[in-house]
């Protein structure tokens, strides 16, 4: 059987398609799978950034900021907490809440960007991204 150069363009296109689909969802940052089950993401659909929750299969979904530039939000490993950037202050700072919402405080105050904090597998330290002296790197507080 003769495979023609049509047939090995398809199969060429279509395994780049699957690379491609299995890299984008292996990189889903906001994806929590641990014990509480939900998944914190940013969404512009009230035309602002904003942090959001829902079930892992879409359902109930909840706003739980209302700022500027809300984004990159990030459960800690218990689940009971997020960790997001925003610039509701002027300037992009790391800022902490309860997975519900409440008790947003903010960790960081420098003029630099500080942004896409994640917690340490135990939940006790917060790392983040600052440009504070003048290029990327990585802070742990």
């Amino acid at each position: 059987m003769r495979i023609g150069p049509l047939t090995r363009l398809s199969a060429a296109v279509l395994c780049l398609g699957l690379v491609i689909a299995s890299w984008a969802a292996s990189t889903a940052p906001a994806a929590f799978p641990g014990q509480n089950g939900k998944i914190a993401f940013t969404s512009h659909r009230d035309g602002q950034p904003e942090v959001y929750v829902m079930n892992a299969d879409g359902s109930a979904q909840k706003r739980l900021t209302n700022a500027t530039a809300n984004e990159g939000p990030a459960f800690s490993s218990d689940g009971t907490k997020i960790a997001f950037e925003s610039q509701r202050d002027g300037n992009r700072e790391i800022y902490v809440m309860n997975a519900d919402g409440s008790g947003q405080t903010r960790l960081t105050n420098n003029p630099a960007i500080d942004r896409t904090p994640a917690f340490s597998p135990d939940g006790t330290k917060v790392a983040f991204e600052s440009f504070r002296d003048f290029d990327s790197e990585i802070y742990v507080m």
